[in-house]
């Protein structure tokens, strides 16, 4: 059974999810709970033959992004996220890895030998693989129970025809109990069906014939209920994660922060980033955002968002000066990362480039 979320109204009375219309925004509906937010997601899965490992077992959750890099130089790598291994298949040498497949994928139709990584170190290779076609299954619909229906969602269910329960083309948008923006996930949903709602009269189940393409697994559901409490009210709330756990925290954080509206603040601010539990690379835009923005708060989830956040619209404005407490772990980490090609470079170097480039000028303590 999907599990679904509790306690639809923040402490304003607010509802918590909302169907909106992409192009105009009107709202179909809001919401109390919603089955088929919090699943597993689909993942594709690949056997790699002739496995030669380049350090310790695969095995388990391998990382965030894994990458595939082709031995000819002609095809660009490709990437798995949130990967994860079962370890060797029993008497083979073939490692089985499943994940969730970028939007490219492989080229198609090839086999030669690849490389992968972590992004942080080699993995192994292998002499060809295969994608493992999943079996076919329905796929699941996605329920708002307790809907409160607009009037436009009502006249299209007395219509009842195809084209008045094509709803087109919808963001699912997220609040939390203080009736602040969390997230979004953008649907195309058509009306399967809708029956009268356990959660009070002139409400309704609607069942919309539409899978989530990010739907948030079960490692995250403990960080979502979190947050849809409200953000944390002290900085570091993440230093206890593990890298997937922050990875998820990040993409959080990165989802509220770009749709609260921030108010620059004048130049010649200083600010403090506590530099003593980065030991990993959402945890650098983890610590980055809250020097800058506060406790969950956001200043970029990668390099190239960093360097847009330094040009204003998220509370900062040049110049600036940055005091970086204790620089070491973040040295020790990530002073030696990989480029999707298996590159290496200093990505905390190259942070510090950027934020220089951005006005802020940081010293060390």
């Amino acid at each position: 059974m999907i599990p679904t979320v509790q306690g639809g109204r923040g402490k304003g009375g607010q509802w918590r999810y909302a169907l909106t219309e992409s192009e105009h925004g009107h709202v179909w509906g809001v919401c109390a709970e919603v089955d088929g937010l919090f699943r597993e997601p689909g993942r594709a899965t690949y056997e790699l033959f002739d496995w030669v490992p380049d350090a310790a077992e695969v095995r388990g959750w391998v990382g965030c992004r894994v990458w595939l890099v082709p031995e000819e130089e002609a095809f660009d790598p490709w990437l798995l996220e949130d990967v994860e291994s079962p370890g060797r298949q029993r008497r083979t040498d073939a490692l089985v890895l499943t994940g969730l497949d970028d939007c490219m994928g492989p080229p198609e139709g090839h086999r030669a030998p690849v490389r992968l990584h972590d992004g942080y170190r080699w993995l192994g290779s292998c002499r060809e693989f295969t994608r493992v076609l999943p079996d076919e299954q329905a796929a699941p619909s996605l329920v708002l129970r307790g809907l409160s229906p607009g009037d436009r969602l009502r006249e299209a269910l007395a219509t009842g025809t195809r084209r008045a329960l094509d709803l087109d083309q919808a963001w699912l948008e997220i609040r939390d109990d203080s009736g602040e923006p969390l997230a979004d996930r953008l649907l195309r949903p058509k009306v399967r069906a809708w029956r009268p709602s356990s959660h009070g009269p002139d409400l309704i189940d609607l069942e919309l014939g539409e899978e989530l393409d990010r739907p948030v697994p079960g490692y995250a559901r403990p960080l979502w209920d979190r947050w849809l409490a409200g953000p944390p009210e002290a900085p570091g709330a993440w230093a206890g994660l593990d890298t997937r756990e922050r990875e998820a925290w990040l993409e959080l954080v990165r989802d509220r922060g770009c749709r609260l509206k921030h108010q620059d603040r004048p130049a010649g601010q200083s600010y403090e980033l506590d530099g003593r539990h980065i030991t990993d690379e959402p945890s650098l835009y983890l610590a980055l955002g809250e020097a800058f923005n506060g406790p969950g708060g956001y200043f970029g989830g990668c390099v190239a968002a960093l360097a847009e956040c330094l040009q204003g619209n998220f509370g900062y404005t040049a110049p600036a000066t940055l005091l970086w407490r204790d620089i070491a772990p973040a040295r020790k980490h990530l002073s030696h990362v990989l480029t999707a090609e298996g590159e290496p470079y200093d990505l905390v170097a190259l942070v510090l480039d950027v934020l220089a480039d951005g006005g802020v000028r940081v010293t060390f303590g």
